[in-house]
């Protein structure tokens, strides 16, 4: 199975081709983040069967040139959002060592860390203006495909939000990270020091499996 077959079985008989009549109409209308053929990106950048980490982001940033198609990054040129500089800062609080990477997380899809959103669109200006779309059954579905999946896979679940997710994920393969949003307005409430980033790999380790790099970039 491979997020292709997924998608095929989202448009058919899931909610993925009512989405895609709404963005059609919104894309066309108003400005609309990520760019339309990075909506999917995330899976594109992840394959199915190599996922090995699952971070669960809320919408996609809504400001020009931000949204990439994957939660919490920005392309290497842009700057740092608030909640990535404080995904920065518990990386150097659980590895005591400075960060120095752009806000571009594309090193970590490729190496099997799927950085997907609740919502994967938004309209510019609006955070969470399309969470009536439909996108969370269309995402909770895949949460629920990650859950029937045998290889390990942790699942980092930052905020209420994420949080709810948590019904989907029963597989005793699989490990459940929760804590606050790093968010500015949540991160000093339990995100810092809550050391998902080593517990995450110490699973993959145990379990077999290469575990993430998290602090060097590949830019």
């Amino acid at each position: 199975m491979t997020w292709e077959d997924i998608m095929k079985e989202e448009l058919e008989n899931g909610p993925l081709r009512q989405i895609r009549q709404q963005l059609d109409i919104a894309y066309q209308t108003t400005t609309v983040y990520p760019a339309k053929e990075n909506l999917f990106r995330a899976l594109e950048m992840t394959p199915l069967d190599q996922v090995k980490v699952v971070i669960l982001g809320q919408d996609p940033y809504y400001g020009p040139g931000q949204a990439q198609g994957f939660s919490f990054s920005v392309p290497a040129n842009m700057k740092i959002p608030p909640s990535l500089v404080n995904i920065y800062k518990e990386l150097a609080l659980e590895y005591d060592t400075p960060i120095n990477r752009s806000g571009d997380l594309s090193d970590w899809a490729s190496q099997g860390v799927l950085l997907l959103n609740a919502v994967l669109s938004v309209e510019a200006g609006k955070p969470l203006s399309h969470h009536k779309m439909g996108w969370q059954q269309f995402t909770n579905d895949l949460l629920k495909v990650l859950n029937e999946q045998d290889q390990p896979i942790v699942f980092l679940l930052w905020g209420a939000q994420a949080k709810g997710a948590k019904q989907f994920l029963n597989h005793p393969n699989h490990l459940v990270l929760e804590s606050v949003h790093p968010s500015p307005l949540s991160a000093s409430r339990g995100f810092f020091c809550n050391n998902h980033f080593k517990l995450a790999n110490q699973f993959l380790i145990d379990h077999g499996v290469e575990p993430i790099n998290w602090i060097q970039s590949n830019r």
